[in-house]
Order: C-alpha cells, then structure tokens, then sequence
C-alpha cells in the first residue's frame, strides 16, 4: 500500500518539480547554444563574467567558487579548463602564498565579449517568448525571494 506522504501533491512540491524542471530544460539550451557558438559551458561564460566584473579582473578561488556555487573541487576543475584555453591565469598574492586567485586574460575577456551579446540575446528571446514584462518582473521577484536575495543582486549585468 502506498504511503500517502509519496502519493500526495502539495502545491509547494509541484511547483519545486517545475522550478527543477524548468532550470534543467534552460541550462541544457542555453549551455548548448554557448558551446556549439563559444566553445564555453555556462559555467565558463559565469566564471569569465564574474572574473571580467571583479575589481582588477582578479578574484580569490575560494570566493569565485561560492559566488558560481561550485565546491573547491569543482572550480579548481573548472579553472584549469580555463587556463589551458588560455582564458584565466592564476596569480599568487603578495601578502599571503596561500591565496590564489584566477584572474581573466585578454583573450579571456575577447572570448567572453564574443558570447555575450549572444547569450544574453538568447536569454532575452527564451524568457521574451514565454512571458511579459510583467509576469518577468513578477517572475524575478519570486524567485530572488526563494532564493534570498534582493531582486537583481544575483544576476550580472552585461559586459
């Protein structure tokens, strides 16, 4: 006999199975649209853009990864991608040997202004299709306040 708790559907459950859904389906089309444009996995078009955005093009590894959610692990992985493509070094702090930070190139910053224009475009076209300004807006609102921040704060402004 199944439990009534696997059985039952909560507005609060489906609307996470959506929000999951949702985020699955966007990530696959926009990271595919990156790489057969770019050559670069969302992940990599964050990375660069944050780095781009950072004071002195240059950001501690350990705070590049809580701002991209990635484990130390993962952004070290991420980064030595991005170093052998020539589009991240790491630099060594003067003060502290310990710190290490990932700071973009020159060809970091002409790849990522290739891709942005065009991603940012296809982010615009995906949501412009399905929604108005308003129910966007609405949308924007909604999600900052699950997520615990203030509307705009998590999103990057364009290069």
């Amino acid at each position: 006999m199944p439990s009534q708790v696997l059985t039952t559907q909560t507005s609060g459950l489906r609307a996470f199975v959506s929000l999951m859904r949702a985020h699955a389906s966007v990530t696959r089309r926009l990271s595919a649209q990156l790489t057969v444009q770019h050559g670069l996995t969302l992940s990599d078009f964050e990375v660069l853009l944050r780095l781009a955005r950072a004071p002195e093009q240059r950001m501690r590894r350990v705070d590049l990864a809580e701002q991209v959610l990635l484990t130390a692990s993962g952004v070290t992985r991420l980064l030595d991608g991005l170093e052998r493509q020539g589009l991240v070094e790491r630099a060594s702090c003067a003060s502290d040997r310990r710190v290490v930070y990932a700071v973009i190139t020159e060809h970091g910053l002409s790849k990522l202004h290739g891709a942005a224009s065009d991603h940012f475009a296809q982010v615009e076209e995906l949501f412009g299709d399905r929604y108005d300004e308003a129910e966007l807006q609405e949308l924007e609102a909604l999600l900052a306040r699950l997520g615990g921040e203030s509307v705009g704060e998590c999103a990057p402004e364009p290069v």
